[in-house]
C-alpha cells in the first residue's frame, strides 16, 4: 500500500465505492416491473431487461408497453383530471411538497438507481440530477399554490402525454410530471426504454404520498409504446429527444388540436473569446461536453476558439482532458462513465471514423472495452465534415478558430440547431453583444451547462419549441378560454354615386403594391382579387427579411410610436372600408393599436430567482419573419387582431386575409403605406387561402406561423412545418372584436424566450446548497 507522502507526490486517486446493496435488494424483491396505471402496478406482462451500462448487468426486467395499456392508462388519467383540476391549488401544492420530501429522503437510493441504469458517474447523479429533481418540485409545489393569482383564466389542459429520453432519466421526469400537475393535469408518461427504474422507483413514491389514483401513470416500453402515446386520445404530448422523432411526432399531430412542446436535439457553439479566463473556460468545457459522457442535448460540442489565443487554449485542454478519469460509475472518483447502450456507442464510432475519413483529427477520444469512450474532440475539422453537422452524442467536441465577433456569430449560427450556447469573455460588452446575435434559446455566458428550475429552458430551429421551467414553462401546460365567435354577415358594397372608375387592386409586398407574378385574378367581393402563388410568398418572404433589422432597431418605442400613427390614420380613412368592413370593426382595430403600442414598450424580460451566483434573465424576442393566415369571419378586425401583435414585437409578416372577403385587408395596405410602417414588415397576399398558407409553412425564411382558420387546411399546415420544425399557433374561433382577441396570450406566441445566465458578485463560502 503506497504511503500518503506518496499519493501527495502522485495524487493517485484510490477506489472509492458507492454502496448499491440498498438498491440491489430493492431490485431483487421486485425482479419484474409492471406499468404503474390507476395508482397501482399492473401484472407484468411481455418484459424486456434493463441492464447496467458499464458491466452489462441485468438489473431487471421491464414491462413492453402496447397500445391497449396505453388506452388504459389515458382512461385512468382523463378519470383523475377533473378531481384534480377542481381540487385547490394548495392542496395540489401539499402533494408536490411531499413528493419533493419524499425524494429528499431517498436521494441516496435514487442517485445509485440512476447511476446503476444510466452508466453516469454517482457523483453528478447524487449531487446534480437528484437534487434538480427535489427542486423542481419545490419549485412547482408553490406554482400550485400561485396558480389562481399569478395565472388568472388559466385552465388546466387536461391528459398530457410525455415521453422522455433516457440521458436524465429522472430530471427529465420532473420537468415534465412537476409543471403538468401543478397546472391541475394529470400525465401519462413513458420513460425510455435504456433507463425506466428510476421513473418505476418514482411511481412507488407517488403512492407512498397518496396522491390520488391515475394523476401519474407511468407506462414502459420502446419507441412503440410512445407511438401509441402519441396517438392516443391526449390533450398534450410533450416529448424530449431525437430531431427525427420530433418531427415524426409533429407530423402526426397535425390538425388533430393536440398541444405539442418539443425538446430536441443540439450542436451548441462553445465560444471562447481571445479576452477570456482561458483556464476557466476551459473547465467550462469539461462541464460541457464531458458531463454525463457528452449524452448532453445542450453540451457546447462546438468549441470556437479566437486565433490568437486559440494555441495556449488547446494545450491547457489537453492537460485537463488527460486528467479526467474514465472508470466505474459508482466510484466516486470517475469523471467520465459508461454510455448508455452498446448501440450509442457504436453510432457514436460511426461518426468519428467518418469524421476522421473526412480530414479531421481526433485527439483522446479512445474506446474502451465495454461500453466507454474516453473524453476527446477533433480538431482541423471543415465546416461540412460529418463530425461538425451530426450531433454525436458522446464525449467528444470540435474545435475550430475564428479571427472577428462577426465571425464567432456566424459560426456559431452555421446549424440548423439553436438550443442552447456559452460565450466567455471578460469584457461584458462583448458578452452580451454575442449572447444576443446567437440564435438558441438559453446563451451562458462564462459558465456552461447551468440549470434551474425558474429558469426557461428549450430550443428554436431544429432544436424544438416550447419552454420547461418557471412562467413560461407553466403556460405550456395551461390554457386560456375564449368567446364564441358572433354570427356576421358579409358586408355588401355600397356603390358610388355616378359612374365609379374601375379599381385595381394588388399585392402589397415591401411596402409598394405588386401586380401577382402569374398576372391572374379570382372574383371576390364584386372585385378581380389578384391571385397570389408560391413566387408571390417567396417575394413576401424576403421583403420581409429585408425590413427586420430597421425595425427590430427602431425599439419598442419606436414600434409603438408607428402604432399610434397607424391607428390615427385608420380613423382618418374610416370611410375607405365602408362596405368592406363594419364601423364597430374599424373602431376595434383602432383600439387595438393603441392596446398594443402601449404593450410594444413594455412586454418585458425578467430577472428570475434561480441560482446563487448568477443572474438568469429571460428575454422575449421576436420570431423574426412570420406567417399568418387570418380568419373568415371579421375581415378587418381578424387579420388586424394577427398583425398588430406580430409587429409590436419586432417582427416581420407574411399575411394571408379571409379568402372571400379580402378588401378590407388591401384597403388597408394604403394605410401601411402612409403610417411610416417600414416597407416589408406588413405583406399582404391574396388568394388561395391554403395553398399559400402551406407554401409559407415550407419556406425556411418563415420562423413561426399563426392560423386561424380551421379544418383540413390547418392540419396540412402542421404537417408541412413540421418538416422545418416551425412552430405553428391556432388561436382558435373566437369574437374578433371583443377583448378575447388581444392580450398577452398573442404577445407570448409572437415571441420567444431566451434565457441568459450571468455570473453575478463571488457565491460566499458555505451558501447554496447540494441543489445547485
Amino acid at each position: 500500500m503506497p504511503k500518503v507522502s506518496e499519493i501527495m507526490e502522485s495524487m493517485e486517486y484510490g477506489p472509492a465505492p458507492e454502496d448499491a446493496s440498498a438498491v440491489r435488494d430493492w431490485l431483487r424483491e421486485r425482479v419484474s416491473f409492471g406499468h404503474f396505471i390507476a395508482g397501482r402496478f399492473t401484472r407484468p406482462g411481455e418484459t424486456f431487461a434493463t441492464r447496467d451500462p458499464s458491466t452489462g448487468e441485468e438489473l431487471a426486467q421491464v414491462t413492453q408497453g402496447t397500445a391497449r395499456d396505453i388506452a388504459k392508462a389515458v382512461r385512468a388519467a382523463r378519470r383523475a383530471q377533473r378531481g384534480w383540476a377542481a381540487m385547490p391549488g394548495h392542496d395540489r401544492a401539499r402533494f408536490l411538497y411531499a413528493i419533493a420530501r419524499t425524494i429528499q429522503k431517498r436521494e441516496r437510493f435514487l442517485s445509485v438507481l440512476e447511476t446503476l441504469d444510466n452508466g453516469k458517474p454517482i457523483c453528478e447523479s447524487r449531487d446534480i440530477d437528484v437534487p434538480l429533481v427535489v427542486r423542481h418540485f419545490y419549485h412547482h409545489a408553490g406554482w400550485a399554490e400561485l396558480l389562481e393569482s399569478e395565472f388568472p383564466g388559466h385552465l388546466a389542459l387536461g391528459v398530457c402525454g410525455q415521453i422522455i429520453p433516457w440521458n436524465f432519466p429522472l430530471l427529465m421526469l420532473a420537468w415534465k410530471v412537476a409543471p403538468a400537475l401543478a397546472a391541475g393535469n394529470t400525465v401519462v408518461l413513458k420513460p425510455a426504454e435504456y433507463t425506466p427504474l428510476t421513473a418505476l422507483a418514482f411511481a412507488e413514491i407517488c403512492a407512498h404520498v397518496g396522491l390520488p389514483a391515475g394523476v401519474v401513470n407511468i407506462v414502459t416500453g420502446d419507441g412503440e409504446t410512445g407511438a401509441a402515446l402519441v396517438q392516443a386520445p391526449v390533450d398534450k404530448i410533450a416529448f424530449t429527444g431525437s430531431t427525427e422523432v420530433g418531427r415524426g411526432i409533429a407530423r402526426a399531430l397535425a390538425g388533430s388540436g393536440k398541444r405539442l412542446t418539443l425538446e430536441l436535439g443540439g450542436k451548441s457553439p462553445f465560444v471562447v473569446m481571445e479576452d477570456a479566463d482561458l483556464d476557466a473556460a476551459v473547465e467550462g468545457v469539461v462541464d460541457s461536453i464531458w458531463f454525463n459522457q457528452g449524452q448532453v442535448c445542450c453540451a457546447g460540442s462546438r468549441i470556437l476558439v479566437a486565433e490568437s489565443v486559440a494555441s495556449r487554449f488547446e494545450t491547457l485542454l489537453r492537460a485537463r482532458m488527460e486528467k479526467l478519469r474514465l472508470g466505474a460509475p459508482l466510484d466516486k472518483s470517475t469523471d467520465v462513465g459508461a454510455i448508455v447502450d452498446p448501440v450509442q456507442k457504436a453510432r457514436i464510432l460511426s461518426i468519428l471514423d467518418r469524421a476522421t475519413a473526412a480530414g479531421a483529427e481526433l485527439v483522446g477520444g479512445d474506446a474502451a472495452p465495454g461500453c466507454f469512450i474516453a473524453p476527446g474532440y477533433l480538431r482541423n475539422i471543415a465546416p461540412a465534415n460529418p463530425g461538425m453537422i451530426e450531433e454525436i452524442f458522446g464525449p467528444i467536441a470540435t474545435l475550430s478558430t475564428f479571427r472577428t465577433p462577426d465571425e464567432a456569430v456566424e459560426l456559431a449560427n452555421n446549424t440548423r440547431y439553436g438550443l442552447a450556447a456559452s460565450v466567455w469573455s471578460e469584457s461584458a460588452t462583448v458578452a452580451t453583444d454575442l449572447a444576443a446575435r446567437i440564435k438558441a434559446g438559453v446563451v451562458w455566458v462564462n459558465c456552461a451547462n447551468t440549470f434551474d428550475a425558474a429558469a426557461p429552458f428549450g430550443g428554436v430551429r431544429d432544436s424544438g419549441y416550447g419552454r420547461e421551467g418557471g412562467r413560461e414553462g407553466m403556460l405550456d401546460y395551461l390554457s386560456v378560454p375564449v368567446s364564441a365567435p358572433r354570427e356576421t354577415a358579409p358586408a355588401g358594397i355600397i356603390p358610388a354615386e355616378g359612374q365609379a372608375i374601375d379599381r385595381t387592386v394588388k399585392l402589397y409586398i415591401g411596402g409598394a403594391q405588386k401586380r401577382p407574378d402569374g398576372g391572374t385574378s379570382y372574383a371576390a367581393q364584386d372585385e378581380l382579387i389578384p391571385l397570389g402563388n408560391r413566387k408571390d410568398i417567396r417575394n413576401a418572404v424576403e421583403a420581409a427579411q429585408s425590413a427586420l433589422a430597421k425595425w427590430q432597431g427602431l425599439g419598442g418605442h419606436g414600434r409603438a410610436q408607428v402604432l399610434y400613427f397607424l391607428a390615427e390614420n385608420l380613423a382618418q380613412a374610416r370611410a375607405e372600408f365602408a362596405g368592406y368592413a363594419s364601423v364597430d370593426e374599424v373602431d376595434a382595430v383602432i383600439r387595438r393599436c393603441f392596446f398594443y403600442a402601449g404593450f410594444a414598450d413594455k412586454y418585458d424580460g425578467a430577472t428570475v430567482s434561480a441560482r446563487p451566483g448568477h443572474l438568469c434573465h429571460v428575454q422575449p424576442e421576436p420570431h423574426g419573419v412570420m406567417g399568418l393566415i387570418a380568419p373568415n369571419a371579421a375581415p378587418l378586425a381578424g387579420f388586424m387582431s394577427l398583425v398588430l401583435p406580430a409587429i409590436a414585437m419586432g417582427n416581420a409578416v407574411v399575411a394571408i386575409p379571409a379568402q372571400d372577403r379580402p378588401m378590407a385587408a388591401l384597403t388597408l395596405a394604403k394605410v401601411l403605406a402612409c403610417s411610416d410602417v417600414p416597407g416589408g414588415v406588413v405583406n399582404i397576399v391574396t388568394g388561395p387561402r391554403d395553398a399559400l398558407a402551406t407554401a409559407l409553412a415550407a419556406h425556411d425564411g418563415v420562423s413561426a406561423i399563426w392560423h386561424a382558420g380551421q379544418g383540413e387546411g390547418v392540419a396540412e399546415v402542421q404537417r408541412t412545418a413540421a418538416d422545418t420544425l416551425i412552430p405553428v399557433w391556432t388561436p382558435g374561433p373566437r369574437d374578433w372584436g371583443d377583448l378575447h382577441a388581444q392580450g398577452r396570450e398573442f404577445l407570448r406566441a409572437a415571441s420567444r424566450t431566451k434565457t441568459i445566465w450571468l455570473p453575478y458578485g463571488a457565491l460566499p463560502a458555505g451558501t447554496g446548497s447540494a441543489a445547485y
